[in-house]
């Protein structure tokens, strides 16, 4: 029987890069897609951004490819995220050829902790003109993500990596966050490196290659990993995963961007990146490969769209890569 994918365009150029990955998981495996649902036009049409009907396809399927959510995107990509349990977002910055990268030699991983923190949309307004926001932080989600890492460097052959955190600050939560991941990197003899959030930002700005795999509470890996994308060329380029016991969730990072949607020149890369997560995650590791090399292959020699300074089309990507997986 063919793996389900449920297929999730959303809005702005999700709806134009989404496609593309879909024609390149058509081209390299034999797939069911379900198309379905959600975002800021369904939201319009039906007052609901996530019909109850996609919600089931995305826990029927064996794996999602998501675009991109508008206004509503607190209510359609959190409520997917929790309702497969994917406790940890995986998102890679790689510094490729033919692209004028500000650190041509990035190439790490952030690892976010992906169902707490301050997302946990615990906000109030307690008196006029003063609002909190309450952080969450278990010592299960934490030290389920630093087992998820510990398997991960492992996967890469290394046995360390590095631990963002601001214990100095919000010692009672991230105190918490650290001794929780600290303590399973140290059974499993992994070496965690920590290192306060804002010093990370910097250093990473300035000395990328320094980095591998990095570990993060959920907000702090939010940031880092857009700091990575500037790195690396812009959010075009950059894919994420959300992982959990319900199954996975693939889609770019750069979301809905709305100054160019409906133009046909929006880049497809980081959705055909993400697809060739999804490849991974299904344990298609040949395919993903081959995606991957067809994308460099792409940025080397083109065509390239304007954000990476062509003029190509979104379509004209998407069947460069096609043409050269066939």
């Amino acid at each position: 029987m063919a793996e389900r994918i449920a297929v999730v365009p959303g809005d702005g150029i999700g709806r134009e890069v989404v496609p593309v990955g879909v024609d390149v998981l058509d081209a390299v495996g034999a797939f069911e897609f379900v198309e379905c649902a959600a975002g800021d036009a369904v939201a319009a049409s039906t007052g609901d951004p996530l019909p109850d009907e996609t919600r089931e396809a995305v826990l029927d399927a064996d794996a999602t490819l998501f675009g991109a959510a508008g206004e509503t995107a607190a209510d359609v990509v959190i409520p997917l995220r929790r309702a497969l349990d994917s406790f940890v977002n995986v998102r890679p910055a790689r510094a490729s050829p033919g692209v004028d990268a500000l650190q041509p030699d990035t190439d790490l991983v952030i690892l976010r902790e992906n169902t707490e923190g301050v997302y946990a949309g615990i906000e109030s307004e307690i008196a006029d003109g003063v609002a909190t926001c309450t952080r969450v932080v278990t010592e299960r989600a934490s030290r389920r993500l630093a087992e998820f890492a510990c398997d991960y460097v492992a996967e890469r052959g290394e046995a360390a990596f590095t631990l963002a955190h601001k214990s100095n600050v919000m010692r009672v939560t991230d105190g918490l966050w650290l001794d929780a991941v600290e303590a399973v990197a140290a059974d499993r003899g992994v070496d965690a490196e920590p290192e306060l959030m804002d010093a990370l930002a910097m250093n990473l700005a300035m000395s990328p290659e320094s980095y591998d795999v990095v570990v993060a509470p959920n907000l702090a890996g939010d940031v880092l990993s857009d700091l990575a994308a500037g790195l690396v060329g812009g959010l075009g380029l950059l894919p994420s995963a959300n992982i959990g016991s319900g199954g996975g969730l693939f889609e770019p990072v750069h979301g809905t961007a709305p100054d160019i949607a409906g133009q046909g020149v929006a880049n497809p890369l980081a959705t055909v990146l993400s697809a060739a997560m999804l490849l991974g995650f299904l344990g298609h590791e040949a395919a993903a490969a081959d995606v991957r090399a067809a994308v460099e292959a792409v940025l080397a020699d083109g065509p390239l769209t304007p954000d990476l300074g062509g003029d190509a089309t979104t379509t004209a990507v998407g069947g460069a890569v096609l043409d050269r997986l066939a």
